[in-house]
């Protein structure tokens, strides 16, 4: 953990899912000797953000207790009772959940256990400086974590079905891609053998 916050940033981290392609219960599933969900909380937890709030659905409960031990102030946990619509609902959640002064969110997805918190705060301060949104991209493949100011807030609420922020940002002018040389910024687990590759 860093000693000295963004003020106003938060982090969300999406754990809603099923994960059925991956035949359930792949965000419990080992990686590197803990629960997959526990990488991506944790890096972001090294960020600068305030406050880190994991959205979970499916498995909830247990998800949750995979956390538990991590013990900071600084993370909360949020049920999004709509998880089964997609990533949208989760999305949705999240920003519900963020507090009334928040300046900035860096949005991660809990199957990605490699990503780089600095990565999060190198896209949270552009925001800062005035960019609506800074979507990471590593040989022009969707990175992440992807970072959004409030003035995003309103289109994403709009968003339906299995399609995060970028569905609702394409022509939205000012946004940053933010070119990154992170390969584990653009590795997500959807399959059994995604995991294996990884690990």
């Amino acid at each position: 953990m860093t000693t000295e916050t963004l003020a106003g940033c938060h982090a969300l981290v999406l754990a809603a899912g099923a994960g059925t392609r991956f035949d359930g219960a792949k965000l419990l599933a080992a990686f590197r000797g803990e629960a997959l969900v526990r990488h991506a909380v944790r890096a972001m937890l090294a960020s600068r953000v305030e406050r880190v709030t994991v959205v979970v659905g499916a498995r909830g409960v247990e998800v949750a207790a995979a956390l538990a031990d991590l013990a900071s102030p600084r993370l909360e946990i949020v049920e999004c009772p709509d998880w089964r619509e997609g990533l949208s609902a989760s999305l949705r959640c999240g920003i519900a959940a963020l507090p009334p002064d928040c300046r900035a969110v860096a949005v991660a997805l809990g199957d990605m256990p490699l990503i780089d918190p600095g990565l999060a705060d190198t896209a949270l301060a552009y925001v800062l400086t005035g960019a609506p949104a800074v979507l990471p991209q590593y040989r022009n493949r969707p990175a992440h974590p992807v970072a959004l100011s409030p003035q995003v807030f309103d289109r994403l609420k709009r968003l339906s079905g299995d399609r995060g922020a970028r569905a609702a940002l394409k022509r939205l002018p000012g946004i940053v891609h933010l070119e990154t040389d992170d390969p584990g910024s653009a590795r997500d687990v959807d399959t059994r053998a995604d995991l294996a590759r990884l690990g």
